[in-house]
């Protein structure tokens, strides 16, 4: 399955039911006052944030959505059904533009986040509305008014405190599915992950976070390649990168930092504000060590760019509790930063 991180719909909201032009008739009232009701609205179009979706995989079904019309007014000024809403929920972290122009609409962030984006048209006024002192016996009512069509883009940036950095097989689903409630699929081949993975790491009953294991980047995604640019877009708004680089037994230990150099570039390349946001280090595969002093030359071939490097085997955990902590303290900082500024 192809994850969709960008929809294109058109939604129309419902039409407005007109208003009646009735006259009351009732025994030895032959020609009785107004009594035309109202037309109901249309239906109107909603959006609700949900934490049930983490794709909009289930929006490519349906290309068009409409709300139903509201019902026409009738007699002894009962007023029309209105028109039934669409709902349509989407994940958080869901961004929804004009589609020919390309304006941002409305930004879905929250959990239950609920947006009216088109309301349905208002329903016409009965006959009985326009009676006076000269028109006792009014033939007019309002028809309902028509509801909006609008064609939008639907654009889906994961939400998560972490975001899992590194070329594809760097281990990102492991590690993700050994520390939180994930379960994505795992295999020794390029692209395993499709579907950005949302998990929930728990520290402890009170505190946890959420981490997204990001689908592998190549060099020359921030152009399309590979996955490209389809992916690059979740790491915006992740508080906190893990960039894990695979530690192979058959490559150098300088071969180590130019994979994350070439990673890097590529961030860079789609973003230039990623270089603000701060990033932990952590070698993965290290069962696969065979010599203690691989880890001392791990360091000092990365010491140019950070003197915090963490080694992990995530099969094994093996060194996973140190790096979950470290994240978390991480993180706390972050937030405590946010609530200050």
């Amino acid at each position: 399955m192809k994850f969709l991180d960008e929809v294109i719909v058109t939604i129309s909201s419902g039409k407005g039911g007109a208003g009646a032009t009735s006259f009351r008739r009732e025994k030895f009232v032959p020609e009785g006052g107004p009594d035309g009701g109202d037309g109901g609205d249309g239906g109107a179009v909603r959006f609700i944030g949900s934490n049930s979706y983490n794709t909009l995989y289930h929006l490519r079904q349906n290309r068009y959505y409409k709300a139903t019309d509201g019902t026409p007014g009738k007699g002894q000024k009962k007023s029309g059904k209105g028109g039934e809403d669409v709902v349509l929920y989407v994940p958080c972290g869901t961004i929804i533009k004009n589609a020919e122009t390309d304006e941002i609409l409305v930004d879905i962030t929250e959990h239950n986040q609920e947006v009216v984006l088109l309301k349905g048209g208002k329903g016409g006024l009965g006959n009985w509305h326009f009676r006076n002192s000269i028109n006792q016996v009014p033939h007019y009512s309002q028809p309902g008014l028509s509801g909006e069509t609008l064609k939008i883009k639907l654009e889906l940036k994961s939400i998560a405190d972490v975001g899992i950095i590194g070329f594809p097989n760097a281990g990102k689903s492991t590690f993700i599915s050994v520390v939180s409630n994930a379960t994505p699929e795992i295999a020794d081949y390029p692209f395993t992950t499709l579907i950005p993975h949302l998990g929930v790491v728990s520290i402890d009953y009170f505190n946890n976070f959420v981490i997204a294991d990001i689908p592998g980047i190549i060099e020359g995604a921030h152009e399309g390649a590979g996955l490209g640019l389809e992916f690059l877009k979740h790491i915006e708004r992740t508080k906190l990168l893990l960039h894990l680089v695979a530690y192979n037994p058959e490559e150098s230990v300088e071969f180590l930092l130019t994979q994350y150099k070439a990673i890097q570039n590529e961030l860079l390349k789609f973003s230039e504000d990623l270089k603000e946001k701060k990033e932990i280090i952590a070698i993965s595969k290290i069962d696969l060590v065979n010599d203690e002093l691989v880890f001392a030359e791990i360091k000092s071939v990365f010491s140019e760019i950070s003197d915090e490097i963490y080694f992990i085997s995530a099969p094994l955990h093996e060194g996973v509790k140190p790096l979950v902590l470290r994240l978390f303290q991480e993180i706390e900082q972050i937030k405590n930063r946010e609530i200050i500024s």
